[in-house]
């Protein structure tokens, strides 16, 4: 399923945009500071750097769309690995850009392994500029959730103000997921309220459901939580964000899943594929051997309910913000066997 995203906007009606549409993030600011000290930190870079699947999709996806003589924005660089990829495939200039501490532990290492073709800019990338546009913009800014890292919002922004016409987005191309799953009887956490043990009755506690939004979602990259998916995963939403704008992406999604592997719900998976050409592709799903492991996939929790082969399952997401897992909501009707699946799209 493709969604049905607005064409590319100017920049300036683009950032008019921003300013003005109901997802605005008031905590930017705080969002901003928090995610320089978290991608300062070694320990994180280390996991992103070892993740083998991770490093040999975007070894492969410079091998192919950056070519000697191009100019490079590398959005987000942390310690200058894809900057330094682009650079030794002869890049003429690689803008690497972050405005995290680390900035300085990429400088001394491209200096390290006397790559001279990288320009660092500590800045955030909606204050950098140039005086001519580049070829390819590479960026690395997928979050658990694919949105949460502002993907979208900053990319766009540098899509639309410093790459050329016909230019290339490394990655572009992307699957959003929210899949019903079965998590394992031995892992399965229900929610108080459905337990009883040794007679004891939890019961009571449903109404006093907790308000907190963070408790109805687990973050994980355990392949041995989830079960299995009951239906045939597809597709929730999918993008290019050669095409994309922020303002564009459906506040809700409908869709249908007919149960191919009965037994109880116990949430949906969100995960993500990152796509690079038809052959080459990067994912977080839960089922999924070849996972990049240092992704967590997020289960958002529901009240049990058990499902037998061929019935359908209609699941809607209603999104406050993309970027804000907080403010998603989502909810399950049963369907008949009769009725259609797949995905009823984007609203």
């Amino acid at each position: 399923m493709t969604s049905n995203l607005t064409p590319r906007l100017g920049a300036r009606l683009a950032a008019a945009l921003r300013r003005l549409w109901p997802w605005s993030r008031p905590s930017a600011e705080r969002y901003r500071d928090f995610n320089g000290r978290y991608f300062a930190d070694f320990y994180e870079q280390e996991r992103m750097l070892a993740d083998g699947p991770r490093m040999a999709f975007y070894h492969a996806a410079i091998q192919r769309h950056v070519h000697p003589g191009d100019r490079v924005i590398d959005l987000g660089t942390g310690t200058g690995i894809l900057a330094a990829l682009a650079a030794r495939r002869g890049a003429a200039v690689v803008h690497a850009i972050d405005h995290s501490p680390i900035l300085t532990h990429a400088r001394t290492l491209a200096a390290a392994n006397g790559l001279t073709s990288i320009s660092f800019a500590n800045v955030h990338s909606t204050e950098f500029s140039l005086p001519e546009p580049v070829d390819v913009i590479l960026h690395e800014q997928m979050g658990d959730c694919l949105f949460d890292e502002d993907m979208v919002a900053n990319v766009t922004d540098l899509r639309d103000r410093l790459l050329k016409p016909g230019g290339r987005i490394v990655p572009s191309r992307f699957e959003f997921y929210c899949e019903p799953v079965k998590v394992r009887d031995a892992r399965h956490v229900p929610f108080i309220w459905e337990l009883k043990v040794h007679g004891y009755d939890y019961s009571v506690l449903e109404r006093k459901r907790p308000q907190d939004p963070g408790y109805y979602h687990l973050r994980s990259s355990d392949l041995g939580l989830v079960e299995h998916c009951l239906g045939e995963p597809a597709p929730a939403l999918t993008f290019d964000l050669h095409t994309v704008h922020e303002a564009g992406l459906p506040r809700a999604l409908t869709f249908r899943r007919t149960v191919v592997h009965p037994g109880r719900l116990d949430g949906y998976a969100v995960y993500f594929r990152a796509l690079v050409d038809d052959d080459l592709a990067l994912g977080s799903g839960p089922l999924d051997s070849g996972r990049a492991p240092h992704w967590g996939f997020r289960l958002l929790r529901t009240d049990r309910a058990d499902f037998a082969a061929g019935e359908v399952i209609e699941v809607r997401l209603t999104i406050g913000a993309w970027t804000d897992l907080d403010s998603w909501r989502w909810s399950h009707r049963r369907l008949p066997a009769a009725q259609p699946a797949g995905c009823a799209g984007p609203e």
